[in-house]
């Protein structure tokens, strides 16, 4: 396999004490675990960073004092590490942060309990709640990020390219799910971006079905929506496919609107457009055909360290696509009892366009030709 560039984080702290003044906040508490490996390069299973104007501390537990200390420098990340014990490493952190005045929380994040604990380190520090502050700064991918992404998409289409074969009559979903789950793993993947979704048949109009014991029929809508993940970073497809023969009557003019739907919004994908607009512009192709109220979801998402970040590409959607954007397009169209489609593609945004990370064939009946 090609080298990847080496990820860096530096500069990362820095960006996010630029938006300081604008929270109100003199330092900042990260307790997300891909904000902390965001922000220093440790993958850790717990962690605390605390951030200060002037400095930043990685706290954990003796499990890692090796790997934290390797993953932090490789980085490049400018973070003190404090090992111990919860206690210790909470005594670390309010020493750290006892000249701040308003230090801030991840408010989307942390619980009540988290609240309170911090509250009673930290008294009478006051506490402000803070939202999207690392993560707005995760929009925008680096090369390095791009680069891991496009690994683990490659992964996901050379994993289906395998197993596609076994989609035919008799394979349930739950096996096909467990095929495909597996050839990514032996792909090198380090694992799945998320719970691979196999639905057949009428299961497909449930756009979040989980795989079962259905077995595939001849003439079956089959959605497979699933990602692998490379180094952290995820990647996220969809293909409907018709089993074994053409597909008919209502069904035939599903696959061709949500087909022409997600070309044109694929097609929108740009710096300087909005995210709602891309919904916009998929969403109208569906409800002219008269199926308007079977696209029940957003258009797409953010995908990076998680499968699911900001920017939202939906009717919410406010962020202005950039260079570095990430994101999905996956309109569908699901009719009960019947069955659906749905077809994604992850695309980057590049200075004049984008691009798709996600390669594999649209092609209803899989051909790869």
């Amino acid at each position: 396999m090609k080298a990847l560039p080496p990820m860096s984080v530096a500069g990362r702290l820095d960006a996010l004490r630029a938006g300081f003044d604008g929270a109100g906040v003199e330092a900042l508490v990260v307790t997300t675990l891909a904000n902390v490996r965001y922000l220093t390069g440790f993958t850790g299973s717990a962690g605390v960073l605390v951030i200060t104007t002037d400095g930043a501390l990685l706290t954990t537990d003796g499990r890692y004092r090796t790997q934290s200390a390797e993953q932090v420098r490789e980085a490049g990340a400018a973070v003190e590490i404090a090992i111990g014990p919860l206690a210790g490493q909470q005594k670390s952190a309010s020493a750290f942060l006892s000249a701040a005045t308003r230090v801030g929380l991840e408010a989307d994040n942390v619980t009540w309990a988290g609240q309170i604990i911090w509250g009673g380190l930290l008294d009478p520090t006051e506490l402000i709640p803070t939202h999207n502050a690392v993560e707005a700064l995760r929009e925008v991918k680096d090369s390095a990020e791009i680069a891991r992404m496009e690994r683990a998409a490659a992964i996901a289409d050379a994993a289906l390219y395998e197993v596609l074969p076994l989609l035919s009559s008799g394979v349930t979903e739950e096996h096909f799910a467990l095929e495909l789950d597996t050839a990514m793993r032996r792909g090198g993947a380090e694992g799945v971006a998320f719970e691979t979704i196999v639905a057949a048949g009428e299961n497909s109009a449930m756009p979040h079905h989980r795989p079962g014991a259905r077995a595939v029929r001849q003439g079956d809508p089959v959605v497979v929506d699933f990602g692998a993940t490379y180094e952290g970073y995820r990647s996220d497809m969809t293909r409907t496919f018709c089993v074994g023969a053409e597909p008919e009557g209502d069904m035939a003019r599903v696959f061709a609107v949500v087909g022409a739907s997600q070309a044109a919004g694929t097609a929108a994908v740009k710096p300087g457009i909005m995210t709602k607009e891309v919904d916009d512009i998929c969403r109208v192709i569906i409800a002219e055909a008269g199926w308007a109220d079977r696209f029940e979801h957003g258009t797409g998402h953010g995908v990076g360290l998680d499968i699911h970040e900001a920017p939202t590409v939906s009717q919410l959607g406010t962020a202005i696509l950039a260079p570095g954007f990430v994101v999905t397009v996956e309109p569908g169209v699901y009719l009960p009892g019947v069955g659906g489609v749905r077809v994604e593609d992850t695309l980057v945004v590049t200075e004049h366009g984008s691009r798709p990370l996600t390669r594999f064939t649209k092609d209803i009946h899989g051909s790869l030709h």
